[in-house]
Formats: C-alpha cells, structure tokens, sequence
C-alpha cells in the first residue's frame, strides 16, 4: 500500500515539473474580434490556472439561456408587457463569438431560427418560452437548411431586452460548424 502511494506522489510531482517546463513557453495571440491580446499557455493542466484565458468561442447552453427571469413594464405599442432580465454570465458575452447547438426552425422563405426544441415542440407552438429560440443571421447569406435539422453555429452573440418586436437572443455572423 506505501509503495502505490509514493508512486503516486511522484507521478503528480512529475506532472506538475513538466507543466512548469512547458508553461513557460507563452504565445500572444490575437482574438478575431478585437484588440485584445490573450496569453495562450502550453502545458499539460490548460484551464487549471484561471489568471490565464485561451483563446475561442465561448459554448453557450439551453440550460444557460432559460435562466432568465421576466419584469413587467408598459409598452406604448403593446400595454403591460414582460421585459427579459438578462443574467449576468450573458451580458459578459455580449458581442462575444459564441458556439451554440439546436435545431433549425424556418420563420419565413428567407430566415431561420435555431431552436432548443424540433418544430413540433418549438416556442410558436406554446411548449416553450422565447428564451428556447435564437434568431440567425448567417455570414454571406442563408444557407439552404431543412426544418428541423440539428446544427452546431458559430457566431456573435447578442441578447435583446428591449424590442418587444425582436427575439431575445440572436446568433449573428454565423457559421455552421457542424451538421450540414
């Protein structure tokens, strides 16, 4: 029993030699959409050390979305409407690339949604609320998709909790990355 524990104790110690070898071998990289410049850190425990942030897309989830909470407010147009209260992890990626998975729903001829849930069970038939839907702009026009078709996109993220007439989320810029 002795002789697994010092195995082990010097298998960890090794590991972590060679993560601070290897660590000090940095790289500035610069993200896509901005200025700012990332330390990008070569080892073995990436993500270990949160002082420093790798560079991507941020992957956001239905479960991320759906929390979100609703304020009563007066419209001009509409009356007494429920106004989306962001969460503040979604307000940090705004404007941010993002990665988001779901299924295809056409809203008209030229435009798509992508939806937490398959048309049947989409927001417009009542199953679901307008947090489970993202509008799409895709770059460079709309590819030909099917209802339905299940796509990971990525994309600018931007959330809306102001137009009553707009979608609450939107996926802007985006690409499909899989499922085409």
């Amino acid at each position: 029993m002795r002789k697994k524990q010092i195995i082990l104790v010097v298998l960890v110690a090794v590991v972590f030699a060679m993560e601070c070898f290897y660590s000090t071998k940095e790289k500035m990289i610069k993200t896509e959409n901005s200025n700012e410049k990332v330390v990008q850190k070569a080892g073995f425990t990436v993500g270990f050390n949160e002082e420093y942030k790798i560079a991507g897309p941020d992957t956001l989830s239905w479960k991320l979305l759906g929390e979100i909470k609703f304020l009563k407010k007066q419209d001009k147009v509409y009356g007494e409407v429920q106004f989306p209260v962001i969460n503040t992890k979604l307000k940090q990626t705004q404007k941010k690339r993002i990665v988001m998975s779901g299924f295809i729903v056409p809203i008209d001829n030229k435009s798509y949604a992508l939806s937490k849930n398959v048309f049947a069970s989409c927001f417009f038939c009542g199953k679901s609320g307008p947090e489970t839907i993202m509008g799409i702009k895709f770059r460079g026009g709309n590819p030909k998709l099917r209802t339905d078709q299940y796509v990971t996109l990525e994309g600018t993220f931007r959330y809306n909790d102001s137009n009553v007439d707009d979608w609450i989320y939107h996926i802007e810029d985006a690409v499909i990355v899989k499922g085409k």
